[in-house]
């Protein structure tokens, strides 16, 4: 399997490209990105690109691949819904309307969160914005789309959270993060599960396009 990587610096993205690279049923890589990953893999390559709204300059570059798995995504905090709504929906429709044209056997897999408005009609401007991200992937013609919903997610194997405070609070919260992850599998995964199951779940389908935290878990 070949697969697209957005967002592979980020801290889901980190566990996600750890799992491919591992994972022999991976045959290749491509992170697509605006700062490089740091790592060296024979799998991997990656395309240093700055505008997420256009991809005519590397279409060629996109062809040929199996899945997609996207992990931009950004906090809504201080934020107005104009600005939320073009990082989020109009981003992520950007590249997986492009990828649609190029690879129609594709599944694309979105890491949105828990608590996604599916309605569009809810008080809270994060999760309308969301749900309508995921609504209108869903209408893509890939051969499948998943919706993954985590709530709360450990970090594992070294992988860090970009932001300094975020990583200071799962440094400290590691031990209960981790009784969380057992105890409370409907509240809680870690960058390993959901990197697993985006694999998993690209290669063998699922039962349905969302995903929430349990399903993940169970995948």
């Amino acid at each position: 399997m070949k697969v697209i990587l957005f967002g592979a610096t980020g801290m889901v993205g980190q566990g996600v490209l750890r799992e491919c690279l591992l994972d022999p049923g991976i045959e290749s890589v491509l992170a697509v990105g605006r700062s490089p990953t740091g790592q060296r893999h024979v799998k991997l390559r990656e395309i240093r690109h700055d505008n997420f709204a256009e991809y005519s300059a590397i279409e060629s570059e996109l062809a040929g691949y199996d899945a997609c798995f996207f992990c931009l995504g950004v906090s809504s905090v201080g934020m107005s819904e104009e600005r939320y709504r073009h990082l989020t929906y109009d981003v992520t429709l950007a590249a997986a309307t492009t990828l649609a044209q190029l690879n129609p056997q594709m599944v694309f897999v979105y890491v949105t969160g828990q608590g996604t408005d599916s309605t569009e009609q809810g008080r809270l401007m994060w999760a309308r914005v969301k749900g309508k991200t995921e609504n209108d992937l869903l209408k893509l013609p890939f051969k499948a789309a998943y919706m993954f919903r985590p709530a709360g997610i450990q970090p594992l194997h070294g992988i860090r959270s970009k932001t300094a405070w975020v990583q200071a609070i799962y440094v400290g919260a590691a031990p209960l993060l981790a009784l969380l992850n057992r105890v409370a599998p409907k509240y809680m995964t870690t960058t390993e599960q959901v990197g697993r199951a985006m694999i998993k779940v690209a290669r063998d389908g699922y039962r349905t396009p969302v995903l929430e935290s349990e399903d993940i878990n169970a995948v």
